[in-house]
């Protein structure tokens, strides 16, 4: 599996846990906004073949100091050995959260399914008509998405849903149709775009203020109640 980065300290990135967060390579959409550049595009990857290794050296020495492991991308499971990864953590003590965009639907129902992953985070970009704009795929085909979602409301592991927003992508319609989508979620977080200054493609694109955004709340919650608003300004 390949690493490219590790951040010692969270507190923000396991709910409810003191954690770290493994930051993997690679990803399969190219969202215009996504602000993890170097984690995405093949020819900025970072590439650490020691990285498990690593992290895991590093995990025994925090073992009774972290109780929680967030495993983010790029998209870990484009890495089919990402299964070994998480039985050594989880043999090590930990909980683990798993960020994924959601296409890979199969896999994600195998990881929880082997007690492997105790929290997962999906990306619901926008609303289905929009997908294959947000994500920077032309023609994308919606399906995976769509089955991890539905798998994830059948609540077979404790979960988050999210969308970032961003101005030039999205629009109280399709964020409208987006919760229609997920309607009834446990938890759905609205979350305010950031430009990190090394975002995949800006032009044409910014952030909605906070009021703004609470509009955006406060219009989809009637589909889903749980909607909160995160990182606002």
């Amino acid at each position: 599996m390949l690493i490219s980065g590790l951040q010692k300290l969270t507190l923000l990135d396991y709910p409810g846990r003191v954690a770290c967060t493994v930051f993997t390579g690679g990803c399969n959409f190219r969202c215009p906004f996504c602000h993890n550049a170097p984690l995405v595009l093949p020819d900025r990857l970072e590439r650490d073949n020691n990285g498990e290794a690593t992290v895991l050296a590093f995990l025994r020495k925090r073992q009774g100091i972290l109780d929680g492991v967030a495993v983010t991308g790029g998209e870990p499971l484009l890495h089919r050995d990402i299964d070994r990864f998480l039985t050594e953590v989880k043999e090590l003590g930990f909980r683990v959260k798993l960020d994924t965009n959601g296409s890979f639907p199969d896999r994600l129902r195998a990881l929880v399914e082997r007690g492997l992953v105790d929290r997962v985070a999906v990306d619901v970009k926008n609303s289905p008509a929009r997908y294959a704009e947000t994500i920077g795929v032309p023609g994308f085909d919606l399906a995976p998405v769509r089955e991890t979602v539905a798998y994830l409301l059948s609540d077979p592991v404790e979960y988050e849903l999210r969308t970032t927003v961003v101005k030039g992508l999205h629009t109280r319609e399709s964020l409208l149709e987006a919760a229609a989508w997920i309607a009834g979620a446990r938890e759905y977080y609205l979350q305010q775009f950031k430009d990190s200054g090394d975002v995949i493609a800006i032009e044409g694109l910014g952030a909605f203020n906070a009021e703004e955004m609470h509009a955006f709340a406060d219009a989809v919650r009637p589909l889903v109640p749980s909607v909160q608003v995160r990182g606002v300004d």
